[in-house]
């Protein structure tokens, strides 16, 4: 069967929203609260083979299960497999995982978002879903995470493919605490920020966990996570 994308009329009409959602906080949040605002949400997994995306995959469902709502739609996983570019990263295989102290630049993913786009934008072209959702941060550090580049990735896919799909950052003004903040009713237990996951818990030992844990102290938030280790 050939997908063709729906009129643009029709998928005004209807407002979907599709988010890509990694099961970290921010995105997790973004998710839920607009369960609250659209009529229907697509939760989208873009899956790379890292390290730590079964756990954090199993993290999600939980999550999703519990903010289940009538607009939540069925979790779609993409597939775009990164060994053949990453290789013998410390993404791909858990060793020498950034630990806790390092600088932002230590977890940078050269491109990630140049990949996640391209394969979510053209789901959403493909399934009638007009608008993109996704989580970044005003202090997320990365070229591929500002403004500039978000409106001029949005126009270059949408003119290869004929589209007309809008990527939106709601949270890119606002601190990961403000976003704890926003979705601490929310059962955050079932979030996953962990690089280098031991037995289903995070360790708590990475340069994630120990982003996690100062953003719930921060926020003066309780933080549910179990940790494997007490370091950070």
């Amino acid at each position: 069967m050939t997908l063709m994308p729906r009129s643009s009329a029709a998928a005004d009409a209807s407002r979907p929203l599709a988010v890509l959602v990694s099961g970290g906080l921010d995105s997790a949040v973004l998710l839920a609260e607009s369960l609250h605002q659209y009529p229907a949400v697509w939760p989208l997994y873009v899956q790379f083979g890292l390290f730590w995306e079964k756990t954090e995959l199993q993290h999600l469902r939980r999550f999703l299960d519990a903010v289940r709502t009538p607009a939540l739609r069925s979790l779609t996983v993409l597939d775009m497999p990164a060994a053949d570019l990453y290789g013998e990263h410390w993404s791909l295989t858990g060793v020498d995982v950034p630990k806790a102290g390092t600088p932002d630049s230590a977890v940078y993913l050269p491109g990630r978002n140049v990949l996640l786009l391209a394969k979510a934008m053209l789901w959403c072209h493909l399934h009638g879903v007009p608008k993109l959702a996704l989580a970044p941060l005003e202090s997320n550090p990365f070229p591929d995470a500002t403004p500039a580049f978000f409106t001029d990735y949005e126009t270059i896919v949408n003119q290869a493919i004929g589209g007309a799909v809008r990527v939106v950052q709601p949270y890119l003004g606002l601190h990961k605490e403000a976003v704890l903040q926003r979705g601490r009713h929310l059962p955050l237990q079932w979030t996953f920020s962990c690089m280098r996951p031991i037995d289903g818990r995070h360790c708590g030992a990475c340069n994630k966990c120990a982003e996690r844990r100062n953003a719930f102290l921060r926020a003066g938030c309780p933080d549910p996570t179990v940790y494997q280790s007490s370091e950070g």
